[in-house]
């Protein structure tokens, strides 16, 4: 059976780490898995939206560290490739030009956090906890992008009070810090995230995924200038489309648009 279940809803597509037994841990399988789906997205313009979620109890537990990963190579170059091939799903998130929704219930540690870290949008459960795990099981606890993403989402001190740390900061704390956008009942986080999905295929296609890709590098920008020349570039593309023309004719007319991807 696969680790990543995948379901299409239209324009969505809704991705479950499917590992309930083991708390959805990464193994080398569902790694792979992760991997090759969010590497695949951008060559698939008829997904415009993913969410991502956790089967069973909790979202992720991070790396299975029960899992035999025995293999010829020496421990240095075998521990390489596993940071490389996991640290790669959270750079395929972000060069993805879907928006990805993350669901997170119960616990999200270590590269579980991660997954969250790196999708564009994130609600919890009253149950949802996390933390970035690293430092308490006696390696840094700057690892899987975390010390790249907390700072820039939950500012310097919450981050480093993670990360130094190891601690679970519980929902309330998460959507006081910004972590996460809602907290929504379990029953209804399903909906909840299908909802907002809704909301942003009511945009135009391309609009959409130059959005995801200007906030992306503005996170990064060096200035002002270079945050709004990112903006400027965007909208005067956008603005030569066929889909910005008939935006406009449908927003006088009180209706809604019929985009054409052009």
């Amino acid at each position: 059976m696969s680790e990543l279940l995948i379901e299409t809803r239209g324009q969505v597509e809704i991705a479950t780490l499917n590992r309930p037994e083991r708390l959805n841990a990464l193994s080398e399988g569902l790694v792979d898995e992760l991997g090759a789906y969010f590497g695949g997205l951008a060559e698939r313009k008829e997904v415009r939206v993913v969410i991502l979620r956790g089967a069973g109890r909790g979202f992720c537990a991070g790396l299975d560290i029960q899992e035999d990963r025995t293999t010829d190579e020496t421990p240095v170059l075998r521990t390489l490739r596993t940071q490389t091939s996991i640290g790669n799903i959270y750079r395929k998130m972000r060069a993805c030009p879907q928006p990805i929704i993350a669901l997170g219930h119960g616990a999200a540690a270590g590269g579980g956090l991660s997954l969250l870290l790196a999708s564009d949008v994130r609600y919890g459960t009253p149950s949802f906890r996390c933390n970035a795990a690293y430092i308490r099981i006696g390696l840094g606890g700057c690892d899987m992008a975390s010390s790249y993403f907390l700072p820039r989402l939950v500012g310097a001190s919450l981050a480093a009070e993670m990360i130094l740390t190891g601690r679970f900061i519980d929902a309330d704390r998460a959507l006081r810090a910004g972590l996460i956008s809602e907290i929504v009942e379990e029953e209804a986080l399903l909906d909840r995230g299908l909802a907002l999905a809704d909301e942003m295929l009511a945009t135009a296609p391309w609009g959409l995924r130059l959005s995801k890709q200007a906030l992306n590098l503005n996170i990064d920008a060096q200035s002002l200038d270079a945050a709004m020349a990112i903006e400027d570039r965007q909208q005067v593309i956008l603005s030569a489309t066929e889909d910005h023309r008939e935006a406009l004719e449908a927003f006088l007319a009180k209706r809604a648009p019929e985009y054409r991807e052009k």
